[in-house]
């Protein structure tokens, strides 16, 4: 063991000047432990920090000292320095040709190491096929780094080939090395495509065990370039993988879940896979045992692998409870898998816990774990009643933004059972003076406006919200304005006293386009037919589908590619944030199963040839070019609407009675719509 203490005195700052004129002195007289010191603090100083690329010329000339502990830290520095002093790396050329030749292996592995040059691909040839595995090595790294510099080079001398041939090498590390190149250079390629075959495939997984915790990734890593043709053949690979589950490493157990997940894509037996699902189980478990950083990775990627199979973790919903000593960012997390796993099965084990978590002392875990009482309900009818009561004694007694998170969830619950769960609705309505929150105000005025037959005193509950109608945000102003309608429509005597100054303030104070232009449509909807106003205004709406909270399956796919990397844990493909971020794609083959056809390329890194690189909107469609009749027509409709002025209380009074009383009042409707076009100039 080597003496700590021994080894401070090196660390101390010396000026280039010093260390030069001890490297310099008396060159011929000069013992080699001096020598050997004195290298020693270069090195110390450019760990600290200090710059020591003034020295290259004196510290190459050391490369003709013979002991292996002189050339392992010249060799150090000039890796760290060669791309800073190119013009004088020709004079190391000679030294690295002799000690490629030098019968000590560790010699000619070390002369390898920072090489970089294209006179220099005979030694690494050889080096290649060198008898010691040490050369041989350190030899396949230095084709990466070759890739690094010159990606050219890789391509004139087939250097991909002769990686992919030392992948079959009999030498474990050299394999190992192997796979970190050619999995390093394929990354950062953007013509090479690889994919491997099953005699490599069966090779790599049949030396797992004998890796390190980095050989063991990288090689998992390497099996996703393996492609299987039948199912049989996918099983072979999963099972073999499936034993690196057992494995203490975080980072191993989630590379094997990633390539469990991709060989799931390509085996047929429901059996089997069930039988996967749940050894990824086991192991994922053990992931919450890991400190909080290495535990919210693993927690990440379990939200992907639950997504796509429900059958992971499908039993073991307890395991992901808070624990008090939890960061905030593990209990949202642990919050988001136990919202999805609640099934029919334990959906009234998880309601006592998630009522216990709207207690908690921060706000924002407390918000959540409202909103995932109301993402339960929507989504297990069976348990509704029980999970609707309990918001609504969270709506009573709870805080002022437990109230308001209650609200926002009360509007989709609302939608996907209509008519249903007034209690709820009464409870909300006394607890209107606590709202603050845009999203809170929006979704209750919604619900006014849509139970406005329903609530007694809608339109006073509505007018008080009115009160602060022009200083709102332009989402609560759009609500008003709906909402105020809807009472209008369905309530015409105790909503005509609201339109009027609504539409005004729409058409006139307010300076946003959209409020003013939906402020514009409504008052031409209600002067033109009111039949036709409560169609529009008072149109049913789609039942909320349960499935639309969870990931496009193209994309989920192509994270779970990526597991155990940022785009797992930012659930964004690595293109979006990362510049030159390759997309990862499932490989089409005879045993990929039907439902991910679609969405599959001919590599790895190949997209689908019917899929877009960006999906545009659908529903945009390019304009074309205006004719000058057109032209004059939009004009003259957007003269109208300026001139629009808003409704008078005759109007809205008469209005009033054609919606009570149907088509037989359309004399009077059309005459106050006479007046009204009167008082503005215009023929009716």
């Amino acid at each position: 063991m080597a003496d700590v203490g021994h080894d401070d005195k090196f660390f101390q700052y010396s000026t280039v000047e010093d260390l030069r004129n001890e490297l310099t002195a008396d060159k011929k007289g000069k013992s080699l432990a001096r020598k050997r010191a004195t290298l020693k603090r270069i090195i110390a100083n450019a760990t600290m920090g200090n710059d020591m690329q003034d020295l290259f010329p004196e510290v190459i000339e050391c490369m003709d000292i013979a002991a292996i502990d002189v050339k392992k830290m010249v060799y150090l520095y000039i890796i760290n320095y060669g791309n800073s002093n190119k013009d004088l790396l020709p004079l190391c050329i000679k030294g690295f040709l002799r000690d490629c030749s030098d019968p000590n292996p560790l010699i000619r592995a070390l002369a390898l190491s920072p090489l970089v040059f294209d006179a220099l691909s005979r030694p690494l040839n050889n080096a290649i096929h060198d008898k010691d595995a040490s050369v041989r090595k350190t030899a396949v790294m230095c084709i990466a780094k070759m890739h690094t510099f010159d990606p050219t080079l890789i391509e004139t001398h087939g250097y991909v080939d002769v990686l992919k041939s030392m992948l079959l090498d009999e030498n474990v590390k050299v394999v190992s090395n192997a796979v970190v190149a050619l999995y390093d250079i394929v990354e950062r390629s953007e013509k090479i495509q690889l994919r491997i075959n099953v005699s490599i495939a069966e090779k790599l997984v049949s030396i797992l065990g004998q890796c390190s915790e980095w050989g063991q990734t990288y090689i998992l890593e390497m099996l996703l370039f393996y492609v299987p043709n039948t199912s049989h053949q996918a099983e072979v690979i999963a099972e073999a993988v499936s034993v690196r589950l057992q494995q203490t490493s975080a980072s191993v157990i989630l590379t094997s879940v990633k390539v469990i997940m991709y060989l799931l894509n390509y085996i047929a037996s429901a059996e089997f896979r069930a039988l996967l699902c749940r050894k990824m189980s086991t192991a994922l478990v053990t992931l919450l045992s890991s400190p909080p950083q290495i535990q919210y990775v693993g927690l990440r990627n379990i939200l992907l692998v639950i997504q796509r199979r429900p059958l992971v973790l499908y039993h073991d919903v307890k395991l992901f409870y808070r624990k008090h000593k939890d960061p905030l960012y593990v209990k949202l997390t642990k919050l988001e898998i136990i919202c999805r796993l609640a099934n029919e099965g334990n959906a009234m084990q998880v309601l006592p816990e998630l009522r216990d978590y709207v207690t908690d002392i921060d706000v924002d875990f407390a918000r959540k774990a409202v909103n995932s009482i109301g993402r339960i309900a929507l989504r297990l009818e069976s348990s509704v009643d029980a999970y609707v009561d309990a918001l609504t004694n969270l709506a009573k007694t709870g805080a002022n933004y437990v109230v308001q998170e209650v609200i926002i969830v009360a509007k989709d619950l609302f939608r996907k059972y209509p008519d249903q769960h007034m209690d709820l609705l009464h409870v909300l309505c006394t607890r209107l003076g606590e709202l603050d929150e845009p999203q809170a105000k929006v979704a209750m005025i919604w619900i006014l406006g849509q139970y406005a037959d329903r609530i007694g005193n809608s339109e006073e509950l509505l007018d008080d919200f009115l009160y602060t109608f022009v200083e709102e945000p332009v989402e609560v102003q759009l609500a008003l304005l709906t909402a105020t309608m809807k009472l209008f429509l369905k309530r015409p005597t105790a909503g005509s006293s609201l339109v009027p100054k609504v539409l005004k303030w729409a058409t006139q104070d307010v300076t946003h386009p959209d409020c003013r232009d939906r402020g514009y449509m409504y008052w031409r909807l209600l002067s033109s037919d009111a039949e036709k106003a409560r169609r529009v205004v008072l149109a049913q709406l789609p039942i909320i589908e349960t499935h639309n909270d969870r990931m496009d399956r193209k994309l989920l796919d192509q994270l779970l590619l990526q597991g155990n990397s940022l785009a797992s844990v930012y659930f964004r493909t690595p293109q979006t944030f990362i510049q030159g971020g390759k997309g990862r794609y499932l490989t089409d083959s005879a045993a990929l199963e039907a439902s991910a056809k679609g969405h599959a390329g001919s590599h790895l890194y190949s997209r689908a040839s019917s899929e877009n690189p960006v999906a545009e909107p659908h529903h945009v469609v390019p304009l074309a070019p205006i004719s000058t009749s057109m032209s004059m027509g939009l004009s003259q409709m957007l003269s109208d609407m300026d001139s629009v002025a808003t409704p008078n209380e005759s109007f809205i009074s008469d209005l009033s009675t054609s919606v009570v009383h149907g088509e037989d009042t359309e004399e009077r409707l059309t005459s106050s719509l006479s007046r009204l076009c009167g008082s503005l100039g215009a023929e009716c």
